[in-house]
């Protein structure tokens, strides 16, 4: 965004001071840097994903906050309509609801044999505690033949927990929703699922597969970020969020990691190579 800023004729330390922070997946943190940026009564506030959100929008009612990678923005009580946001905040959506039942679908593909495939993620920073994606998740499983469930976390330990459970039957797999946890906390269920053979599949960026990861599929944050510094602009030259409509994820990007394949056995089939905008060798 600095880059996109830059563009637009703000540079950090010139005419505009850019403060920020990093919460690490951590809501204690979340609440404490908010307050603590509110504090410093700055023209607008730039809240990288839902809970970000939430805990900057709990602390003031008039500062303009522009939201990146927010999910469901209208039932988080953000805006009132997305054409039309009605108060102080205004922004870029990353996803759709049926994100996590495309994912598995993407995992059924590149490992048919999955039989019983959890659904992984933090209810303290899911969308909707996790409830946002479910039902979609849920009904694509009875489509596709495969028992879900539903593995809630809050630590690295727990994410070894519902791996451990996993693999005491064949057939085991894991999709891992798109929350802030999940994506800090990539690099454990990589792993994890690594050591114990484990297909995983994320609805998270793209870094996910680059690290390890057998596939991911999720909106190309970086072109939202992108997006998003427009609308700081604007802002900064007197618009109001209530007169920028929400906007939704243009760019979607699929990743998949074939030397994850090989090391699970498996083999990537050419209908997902053939869709993949990059290919781990």
């Amino acid at each position: 965004m600095t880059r996109g800023l830059a563009q637009l004729g703000w540079t950090d330390g010139r005419n505009v001071q850019i403060d920020i922070r990093w919460a690490a997946g951590s809501v204690e943190r979340m609440q404490m840097f908010a307050k603590e940026l509110v504090d410093l009564q700055p023209d607008v506030i730039v809240a990288s994903s839902t809970p970000v959100t939430t805990a900057v929008k709990r602390e003031t009612q008039t500062i303009p906050i522009v939201f990146v990678s927010v999910v469901d923005p209208i039932r988080s009580g953000f805006v009132a309509s997305l054409p039309h946001p009605g108060g102080n905040l205004t922004g870029f959506i990353n996803l759709e609801v049926s994100i996590a039942g495309k994912c598995l679908e993407l995992l059924t593909e590149i490992a048919p044999n999955v039989k019983h495939v959890a659904l992984m993620f933090n209810p303290d920073t899911a969308p909707g505690g996790g409830s946002f994606h479910l039902p979609l998740f849920e009904a694509a499983a009875r489509s596709l033949n495969v028992e879900p469930i539903t593995a809630s976390v809050r630590s690295d330990a727990e994410i070894e927990m519902v791996i451990t459970a996993l693999v005491r039957e064949p057939g085991g797999g894991i999709v891992a929703l798109p929350d802030v946890f999940m994506a800090v906390h990539r690099a454990a269920i990589i792993s994890l699922a690594a050591a114990n053979k484990v297909p995983t599949v994320g609805a998270l960026p793209q870094s996910f597969a680059r690290d390890g990861g057998l596939l991911s599929y999720a909106a190309d944050i970086g072109d939202l970020f992108r997006r998003a510094a427009p609308y700081v602009d604007s802002i900064l030259r007197g618009a109001k969020p209530a007169e920028l409509p929400v906007q939704l994820p243009t760019k979607f990007a699929m990743v998949v990691n074939a030397k994850t394949a090989k090391a699970l056995g498996l083999t990537v089939p050419s209908s997902i190579l053939l869709r993949a905008h990059e290919v781990i060798e």
